[in-house]
């Protein structure tokens, strides 16, 4: 905010000249790409703490494997091959479905 008050009130100072306006845009990009690194930042941090959010309910959840605490340490070998378990897992849950069996390891009510 303060860089956009100051290039008005600089502006006419300079009479908007090429030189004036090259620093502008060289100012405006150094700051753009610094904005890039800050809010990368804040996404790394949210990003992480869903993570450590997500292995705690797996954690306390009974039954629960804990090996998929940490899937996004994994290689993509290690991935594909849970990936295949459950999508082998989903399939079957979908065919228990079309013939009416809950798809489930709990009782619903």
């Amino acid at each position: 905010m303060g860089l956009t008050i100051a290039w008005i009130i600089i502006g006419p100072v300079f009479h908007f000249s090429d030189t004036w306006q090259l620093a502008m845009n060289t100012i405006s990009s150094i700051v753009t790409f610094l904005m890039v690194f800050v809010i990368q930042n804040t996404k790394n941090s949210q990003t992480d703490a869903l993570q450590i959010k997500l292995d705690e309910l797996i954690r306390a959840t009974q039954g629960a494997h804990n090996a998929l605490l940490d899937l996004e340490e994994l290689d993509d070998t290690q991935l594909k091959t849970f990936k295949d378990r459950y999508t082998t897992l989903a399939h079957l849950a979908r065919e228990e479905l079309k013939r009416g069996l809950p798809d489930t390891d709990t009782n619903d009510i």
